[in-house]
């Protein structure tokens, strides 16, 4: 990444941190805002954005929802909520 800049009052590390969720649509109105216009005032971040935005696009249509049998789907979900001591 070339230097770090602020633009719109966010660094380029801030937006990165908070990429993810901004692509999800998972962000309050005002961060949402403050990144779009980061994005706008910097060449890096939006060029570096619009291709994290593609592989998540590819990966998503690659990825194939798993679809499993109901049992397996509840002993898995126990397992997960065990502690880690058990065993």
């Amino acid at each position: 990444m070339a230097k770090e800049r602020t633009v719109a009052g966010l660094r380029c590390g801030q937006v990165l941190e908070h990429l993810s969720d901004y692509l999800d649509g998972d962000l309050d109105d005002a961060t949402r805002t403050q990144i779009e216009a980061h994005l706008r005032g910097c060449d890096w971040c939006e060029r570096f954005g619009a291709e994290f935005a593609g592989t998540i696009v590819a990966l998503r249509k690659e990825l194939v929802p798993v679809s499993l049998p109901q049992d397996v789907t509840v002993r898995l979900m126990q397992r997960l909520n065990m502690p880690l001591d058990k065993e």
